[in-house]
């Protein structure tokens, strides 16, 4: 999975906040191309096509990665690499395990999981924004649609920020049918 590149522009002095203007290449996202879905506060697990789990993880620039590392890109504003190590070595591998078990107990154990990415959330992950009583896998490609009230700065922003004082929501992601995705989190207004 490729570092998702943010609907807005990052402002170069705080890159924690984003300036109103459209990053290039997410102008699809304003044109309605997409399918905006609740951004979950986790982290990201792949189920890739050898049936093997894998967990998002940055290496920062000069550091080495683990073994078993597959890097993807890397950012070339901050040097990070972004990539997948093997899920049993990552800091997640027993909540990766609690949430695999929960899921088979409650599942047909006879159909597979479906290839593709994961957030892994629960009690011991970001200090459980999402509030599960367990450690849980949700698929990214079935996440809850969100409806936004308007497709511009101001309307994302008072989307965003509304859904996070409501019910905690970390922001929107939006899923172009082409594999294209772009983010937000509430986070990154200066407002938050």
């Amino acid at each position: 999975m490729r570092k998702i590149p943010t609907v807005f522009l990052r402002d170069p002095d705080d890159r924690r906040r984003v300036l109103p203007e459209v990053t290039p290449g997410c102008e699809w996202v304003f044109a309605g191309e997409g399918r905006p879905t609740r951004k979950l506060d986790g982290t990201c697990v792949m189920l890739d096509e050898h049936r093997e789990w894998w967990a998002r993880r940055e290496v920062k620039a000069g550091k080495n990665p683990p073994p078993g590392y597959r890097p993807i890109s890397t950012d070339p504003a901050t040097g990070k690499t972004v990539g997948w190590e093997p899920v049993e070595q990552s800091p997640f591998a027993s909540f990766h395990a609690e949430a695999i078990a929960a899921a088979e107990d409650c599942e047909d154990p006879w159909t597979p999981w479906p290839l593709g990415t994961y957030e892994l959330i629960g009690p011991k992950i970001n200090g459980n924004p999402e509030r599960y009583d367990r450690h849980w896998l949700v698929a990214h490609a079935t996440t809850e649609s969100l409806h936004v009230d308007a497709l511009t700065f101001e309307g994302i922003r008072n989307s965003v920020l509304r859904w996070h004082r409501l019910d905690h929501i970390e922001g929107v992601v939006w899923h172009h049918p082409d594999g294209r995705m772009a983010k937000i989190k509430a986070r990154d207004f200066p407002e938050f």
